[in-house]
């Protein structure tokens, strides 16, 4: 026998629309949809099945609710996912209800992102890491302070959504005095800082850490190592 897990998440009932509408714009096909005698809504992408029922009390900005999709692909599915928003929205929404978040090698050993649809509710996608994959010794086991660090203000900024507290342990670790980050750790904290900047609002501030992250100089290895940073730097430049 075959079991399958089926992700029950809550929605604001008056937003039941608009979140299916989300969802088809990332490639699912809406299976079932009911406003009465409750708000319901079954949406479905190939073996990924989500269903969204009402709530007419339900505060999208204290929402908590996720569920994580595992595939083998996640690069294809970020841009899959992100020119259906572009076309949805005009733009890709990268703040506020709905929004994308930057793909990025987590380090304990998957290779995410998150996206978040109008009414608060996370779907997390994810790949496994290969063992051949570039990626940062440092990062896959946090043991220095700015190992740590990055650590830690991703867990904040991208699944707490905790963006103060994200700024606050860059500004911390940026403003040691015995010891200096690598190029490439600098490179990351300065363009994640920077986007942290841009989603608290401060324009000014964002283009003064994205400005830094530009001068940051660095090999030819380090470059295939940063390649997220990088592709993130570019976008929030542009």
């Amino acid at each position: 026998m075959t079991e399958k897990t089926i992700p029950l998440l809550p929605c604001r009932t008056e937003l039941l629309q608009s979140v299916v509408d989300f969802y088809a714009a990332l490639g699912f096909e809406t299976t079932h949809l009911q406003k009465s005698p409750y708000a319901y809504a079954v949406v479905e992408r190939g073996a990924v099945e989500i269903q969204l029922y009402g709530l007419k009390d339900y505060d999208p900005s204290t929402s908590h609710a996720s569920c994580y999709v595992l595939t083998e692909d996640v690069d294809g599915l970020y841009a899959v996912f992100r020119s259906g928003l572009k076309a949805r929205y005009g733009r890709i929404p990268t703040r506020g209800l709905p929004r994308i978040g930057p793909l990025k090698d987590m380090s304990y050993g998957v290779r995410q992102f998150l996206a978040t649809d109008p009414t608060g509710n996370t779907i997390r996608v994810g790949q496994t890491i290969d063992n051949d994959s570039p990626e940062d010794p440092a990062d896959a086991t946090p043991k220095d302070a700015f190992a740590r660090a990055l650590h830690m203000a991703d867990l904040f900024a991208d699944s707490k959504q905790d963006f103060p507290g994200a700024a606050r342990i860059i500004d911390r670790v940026l403003n040691l005095k015995d010891e200096q980050p690598t190029p490439l750790q600098r490179l990351r904290l300065l363009v994640l800082r920077g986007d942290l900047a841009q989603r608290l609002g401060d324009a000014e501030g964002a283009r003064g850490w994205l400005e830094a992250a530009e001068t940051v100089q660095l090999t030819a290895g380090e470059e295939a190592l940063a390649r997220d940073a990088l592709a993130r730097l570019e976008e929030l430049r542009g």
